[in-house]
């Protein structure tokens, strides 16, 4: 019985696939994004730089609409606007419409961050992107879209709200 799973397991492992590739790689690109900011004296995380850049664009999102946004379930989203405000990124509203509603503003301190945090994330994507032709990037945007087309096709869950 040990056998046979562990031989199963070994065919799974032969199978070519892109998903670890892409799981490891989306690590080291968060690590390498971090590392980035922090030697700049930037204290974000990529999932607060995400949140940073939604509110840019478009400042006073509610709560549950920023979780949609980014992907990201209602309580992790409210352990990560609990983290940015004791880091005074952001800041809560209740609107008075609905006092279950809350929107979330960038602070002073948040739009000075996102803009310190800016070039230095232009200069990291230009490094990750060294030796990389147009052509290649182009087909691995590519294939991603096709990636994410089908994860949305084969799933009720993911990619809907993209």
């Amino acid at each position: 019985m040990y056998f046979c799973l562990i031989k199963k397991l070994k065919s799974v492992n032969n199978i070519r696939s892109l998903i670890p590739w892409l799981g490891k790689t989306s690590k080291m690109v968060g690590c390498f994004l971090k590392d980035s900011l922090q030697e700049k004296g930037i204290d974000l995380s990529r999932e607060q730089w995400v949140v940073l850049v939604k509110l840019h664009t478009k400042d006073g999102l509610a709560q549950h609409e920023l979780a949609i946004i980014t992907e990201r379930d209602k309580t992790s989203l409210t352990r990560l606007v609990n983290t940015m405000e004791r880091k005074k990124l952001v800041s809560r509203k209740i609107t008075l419409k609905d006092k279950r509603v809350n929107l979330i503003y960038l602070t002073d301190f948040g739009r000075q961050e996102f803009e310190r945090a800016v070039p230095v994330m232009q200069r990291s994507i230009e490094g990750l992107q060294t030796g990389l032709s147009e052509k290649e990037i182009s087909n691995a945007i590519h294939t991603l879209q096709k990636l994410q087309t089908n994860l949305s096709k084969l799933s009720t869950t993911c990619g809907t709200n993209l």
